[in-house]
């Protein structure tokens, strides 16, 4: 049971699979940095989409504005089969393309100089990838509402938003500029984006157009259409830029009971903002939208399907009471916002730089709102869902993640490196200083790891590398000898030597050679630190 509850919000399931499967052209050509992704930077993507229910079929088109960083004449384009593009022009000026599996090379006439910006105007068509049960396996969402209405739309965290539409489908490149997303649907029905609405128009009989936009950079599986019987209401959150317009679209008859859920949208939004800094795209706004699957971190427009109930479905995935007191996806979600969102991974196989701190945004939440002894009790009681399986951080290059424990494992890690820096008004400031610092950036393992130990003044390197690059879980070995009482770390990397304190406040520096402390010094680890015990023979 508790693996199937943290793997599967983690899409560890899916994940699994693909770890059994061996790593093909098609991965690298997915995951890395091609030549032909290399010498061009996306600027903004300007997405239209009509689906077609009945057929579970959808066309549309792209139009890439992007910048050369270096000369280039042959782009690659992510689109996965069995979806296609039927056409494509350079400024205008139809130009070639060859297909390879999953991606197009689009054979420009000229070669474009450093420096120069252009567009690409691509035609698609075709019919996506179904998710048949999602946000667990990724696709396009063929769904119906409870008065058997139409309600549509997209999960492609880790398969990638080329299920769907054709971009440069890597996390390192988003649009500098955003993106608008524009949706031809009945005129029966509502179609939600991501930012703002900027344009409502009838486009044929029966039909509207609803086109939304971004206008900060935003990842491509973040861009996502929601199309259903919606209706909505806002308000204005006094937040620590100014007003922040606060959306929130449900299904016509959810509309009571999201209102009285919805109520923790504020007290979220007071809690982070305090303690990551300001909320990341003002610009856009925040809106949470009702989802035909249990949630995703859509940026500026958060899939909510957690039953307006609070715990996870139902459950307090930390067994320890806390999590019931909040809704789960309300507060995890919203949290990717500053960690995923505004600092996102460079690779895939980096997850965990949004979802060990995303895990984390839950014990904060509860710190805030119940004190740090209840933050403490949750995050203690999420290890309970640990697996120990594989490293955290995935392999890089090839579209991989890591365990699914890059939730709760990565989360504790955390939790540890809070202890050691050992006053929480500082910690506080370098989580802030980090979505300062990598604010709208994508990032690396080695960014996140050189600023916080730079801002804690400790080096946190082996700490990182034992807890995400192994399943060894470190061990405080210890012996009484005589007068003294040894004790040493095992079941670490090399040079591992982490601080440790004990429940009398005391802090112990173990290595991974025997010290000495005096005989009834109690040798019993501070409960905060997740490490393990035993006694020497």
């Amino acid at each position: 049971m508790k693996k199937h509850l943290w793997l599967a919000f983690g899409f560890a399931l899916a994940m699994e699979a693909a770890h059994a499967q061996p790593i093909t052209r098609q991965d690298t050509l997915r995951g890395s940095i091609t030549p032909e992704r290399k010498w061009w930077d996306v600027l903004k993507y300007d997405v239209w989409v009509e689906p077609d229910y009945s057929s579970k079929t959808i066309h549309g088109t792209n139009i890439i504005s992007f910048k050369s960083l270096t000369s280039g004449s042959v782009m690659q384009i992510d689109l996965q089969q069995p979806m296609q593009i039927d056409s494509a022009e350079l400024n205008g000026e139809k130009v070639e393309y060859t297909r390879d599996g999953n991606i197009y090379l689009v054979h420009l006439s000229s070669t474009i100089p450093e420096g120069q910006q252009a567009t690409l105007r691509l035609v698609y068509s075709g019919r996506p990838k179904e998710a048949l049960n999602p946000p667990w396996d990724g696709g396009w969402i063929w769904s119906r509402d409870k008065k058997n209405r139409p309600w549509m739309s997209v999960a492609c965290q880790g398969l990638g938003a080329s299920v769907w539409y054709p971009c440069k489908d890597h996390q390192s490149d988003e649009p500098d500029n955003g993106a608008t997303l524009s949706m031809t649907v009945m005129d029966s029905l509502v179609a939600v984006g991501n930012g703002r609405l900027l344009d409502k128009k009838t486009t044929s009989k029966g039909k509207v157009t609803y086109t939304w936009g971004v206008k900060n950079p935003i990842n491509n599986y973040n861009i996502i259409p929601y199309i259903g019987k919606y209706v909505h209401w806002t308000e204005v959150y006094p937040g620590e830029k100014g007003k922040l317009d606060c959306d929130y679209w449900v299904l016509d008859y959810e509309l009571d009971a999201a209102r009285k859920q919805f109520k923790q949208v504020p007290l979220m939004l007071k809690c982070f903002e305090h303690w990551f800094g300001p909320y990341p795209f003002y610009e856009d706004g925040y809106k949470l939208v009702q989802s035909p699957h249990l949630g995703m971190e859509h940026q500026s427009a958060v899939a909510y399907g957690n039953k307006f109930a609070n715990g996870y479905l139902g459950r307090d995935l930390s067994d320890s009471g806390w999590g019931l007191k909040w809704d789960f996806i309300i507060i995890h979600e919203s949290g990717h916002e500053w960690f995923g969102n505004n600092i996102t991974s460079k690779d895939v196989a980096d997850m965990w730089i949004h979802e060990s701190f995303t895990n984390y945004s839950e014990t904060i939440f509860t710190n805030c709102q119940y004190g740090v002894r209840a933050g403490d009790d949750y995050s203690i009681g999420s290890r309970r869902n640990i697996e120990n399986d594989a490293p955290i951080i995935g392999p890089y290059g090839v579209n991989r993640e890591g365990s699914g424990d890059m939730y709760p494992k990565g989360g504790s890690m955390i939790h540890n490196i809070r202890q050691l820096v050992d006053n929480d008004e500082r910690f506080r400031m370098i989580l802030r200083g980090m979505n300062e610092k990598f604010c709208h950036q994508t990032v690396t393992a080695d960014d996140i790891e050189k600023y916080m130990s730079s801002a804690s003044g400790i080096d946190l390197s082996l700490i990182f590398k034992q807890y995400l690059s192994t399943t060894m879980i470190p061990n405080l070995e210890f012996k009484t000898d005589g007068k003294v009482i040894q004790y040493r770390w095992t079941n670490i990397v090399d040079g591992f030597a982490m601080k440790v304190k004990l429940t009398n406040g005391t802090w112990l520096a173990p290595t991974s050679k025997w010290s000495t402390a005096p005989k009834g010094t109690p040798l019993t680890p501070n409960r905060n630190f997740y490490i393990t015990t035993s006694k020497a023979d």
